[in-house]
């Protein structure tokens, strides 16, 4: 979280922290902006990843992919919601952390987790989309709920696993500079390379191997479509191709414009890590932008639910149905992604058989002209 990071510009000493830097970061608009942020962060997410929970659980049960790993990318962001309110309170005192040192590791673990899970879930759900419509065929074997199930668990697995760093490197130090007790992580020397893996992991397996799959994946979908797209002369047919690219367009640019101002400000507080930024003025500007580029990221906690949930017709008129407590209907075919993509993978497998078998006729055709 913002100011979190003790660097070399402080002077630790028997009974605490002295800051060289004692001003970087600290005004009163971040001490009343950022937690107001946290707050609408916190009521948003909550209320639109537990409609999500709600639907898919009551009324869509987990019978798709889609659903089980939308279902799991939600319970991932109210698990981080749910320190929203610490960390609005941690500001809004100044960075005085009052919740002791155990609630400090399993806080600023449950941020890393959430990056993780609700990354590679974001991952798993492009790369089924990739197969559901690129290769429809040949992923039916493997796109199967048992197999989605156990995605999820080596996702949390492996979430889990890389938020344990962060946690045991973390804890409350008293700072004498301001005399607040804060949450935080302190860099000695002998434990700098610990802390730089820790961060080339975030920026790398948090950020740009996921990015790189994400926009790869989507990028082949597009292609796929507008291929497809090439063999239709119904218009309605060509308009819900269209939403459907312009939904995963939306998608790949809300991962990106919600996470990238965090990883550039990530980067250049890695170089103060490497002692290449010592100068306060640069510190200054570094803690006082990192909030808002965190409250940017958590954003994404909040995008998610609309983009992957709400756009979908289906998914509305269960969410109807739930707000007025109406029984539980006959099951339905995933709303938002996997109902239309369903209709746009059998779409393109079938032009790619056709134009395969136009190929092929054609080519028997010159064989037999070169016979004659």
């Amino acid at each position: 979280m913002e100011n979190s990071t003790v660097r070399e510009v402080a002077v630790s000493g028997p009974e605490g922290i002295f800051l060289n830097c004692s001003k970087a970061g600290r005004h009163s608009f971040i001490f009343i902006l950022i937690p107001a942020v946290y707050g609408c962060n916190f009521v948003v997410g909550v209320i639109g990843n537990s409609m999500v929970v709600a639907v898919i659980y009551r009324y869509m049960k987990l019978k798709t992919v889609a659903n089980v790993f939308v279902l799991n990318l939600a319970v991932s962001d109210l698990t981080f919601l749910a320190t929203l309110p610490m960390w609005a309170t941690f500001t809004a005192s100044g960075y005085q952390w009052p919740f002791g040192g155990f609630l400090c590791k399993a806080a600023a673990g449950l941020v890393m987790f959430n990056l993780y899970s609700s990354i590679f879930f974001l991952t798993a759900l492009s790369i089924d989309r990739y197969l559901a419509i690129v290769h429809p065929m040949r992923s039916r074997q493997c796109r199967t709920v048992l197999y989605a199930r156990i995605t999820c668990v080596l996702v949390w697995l492996a979430a889990l696993l890389l938020s344990v760093p962060t946690a045991l490197t973390r804890d409350t130090m008293l700072i004498t500079n301001h005399n607040i007790t804060t949450c935080g992580i302190l860099h000695p020397e002998d434990s700098r390379p610990l802390l730089l893996t820790i961060s080339l992991m975030k920026t790398i397996l948090g950020f740009l191997v996921p990015f790189l799959i994400i926009i790869t994946c989507y990028f082949l979908i597009g292609r796929a479509l507008v291929g497809a797209q090439s063999f239709q002369k119904n218009e309605s047919s060509r308009s819900r191709d269209d939403e459907v690219l312009r939904m995963l367009a939306a998608a790949v640019l809300a991962f990106f414009l919600c996470w990238m101002p965090h990883q550039v400000f990530h980067f250049i507080e890695l170089l103060g890590m490497l002692k290449i930024v010592k100068n306060c003025d640069i510190v200054d500007v570094i803690d006082t932008a990192m909030p808002f580029t965190i409250c940017i990221a958590f954003l994404n906690s909040c995008v998610n639910p609309i983009l992957y949930g709400f756009v979908g017709q289906n998914f509305r008129k269960n969410l109807f149905q739930l707000l007025r407590c109406a029984p539980a209907g006959p099951a339905r075919p995933h709303p938002s992604i996997s109902s239309k993509m369903s209709t746009l993978s059998y779409r393109a497998s079938e032009v790619l058989r056709l134009s395969n078998k136009n190929k092929a006729v054609m080519a028997n055709r010159s064989v037999i002209v070169d016979v004659k």
